[in-house]
């Protein structure tokens, strides 16, 4: 994590309250993605999709190495998802879960 050598004029525990607030004020999809893609570089958006393109097979219990096969995502990576899945704050959880029912239901709908 970045260190600052000044104190910053917003508390970080401040700033980073608003962000999630701005993350939830986003109505769509679309708009999430437009979102990301200001804030994000292309290096830091692609790791973030990464890491989330590993948690459903990690929620499937599916191994490290066919994960890696599937995603070409280093092991690495998928040992760092695996551990924050465990021993996280439970957002990984939280999102996997609700884009787990989502799938579910447009299948559903689809059938």
């Amino acid at each position: 994590m970045k260190r600052r050598s000044i104190d910053p004029e917003t508390p970080a525990e401040s700033a980073e309250l608003s962000l999630c607030e701005a993350l939830l004020s986003l109505k769509n999809a679309e708009e999430m993605s437009a979102f990301l893609h200001d804030l994000c570089t292309p290096a830091e958006l692609e790791v973030m999709i990464d890491r989330w393109r590993v948690v459903p097979y990690l929620l499937d219990g599916v191994s490290y190495r066919e994960i890696h096969e599937r995603t070409a995502v280093s092991i690495t990576t998928i040992g760092r998802v695996a551990r924050y899945l465990n021993q996280g704050s439970g957002g990984y959880l939280a999102a996997g879960a609700r884009a787990a029912r989502r799938r579910a239901a447009s299948k559903k709908a689809k059938a």
